[in-house]
Order: structure tokens, then C-alpha cells, then sequence
């Protein structure tokens, strides 16, 4: 697996931040967000697998999946 590093949230301290990896083998994106943990959201989204978790992704990263679709994601890219 070849993992290509996108980019990070330029909102977050240089230990701890939201991030984006594509995948370059099979075209998924790899995502680092904060994880879900307050019983109100939890039961909002209902049964998670247990092989899976939820995560809170800002959406001010969206450029940042963008790019990793081989489109213009126009926004600061930090890397």
C-alpha cells in the first residue's frame, strides 16, 4: 500500500489535527479526524460495526478531499 500524504488541517497544532491520505493503490482516501465519543451524536447515527468507527472531519478540509480526487481544491494546503 502506497499511501500519498495530502494534507492537514491549517487550523490544528502541529501534534494533533485532522489529515488526508489517498491511497494510491486503491484510490480510497484515508482520513484522521476527532472521534465520536458523546452519546447524543452516537445515538443520532445509530449501530456502528464494531470493524468501523465515526469520526468528526471540518469541513473547511473539503479542499483538501478534492485534491486527493485530482481536483482544484483551492484552498491552503498544508503539508
Amino acid at each position: 500500500m502506497g499511501l500519498r500524504f495530502i494534507g492537514k488541517d491549517p487550523e490544528s497544532d502541529s501534534d494533533h489535527s485532522p489529515a488526508v491520505w489517498l491511497d494510491e493503490t486503491t484510490g480510497d482516501l484515508i482520513l484522521q479526524g476527532w472521534r465520536i465519543t458523546d452519546a447524543e451524536t452516537q445515538a443520532e447515527i445509530g449501530t456502528v460495526p464494531k470493524n468501523e468507527t465515526i469520526i468528526r472531519f471540518p469541513l473547511r478540509m473539503i479542499p483538501f478531499v478534492l485534491e486527493a480526487n485530482g481536483g482544484d481544491g483551492s484552498g491552503s494546503v498544508v503539508r
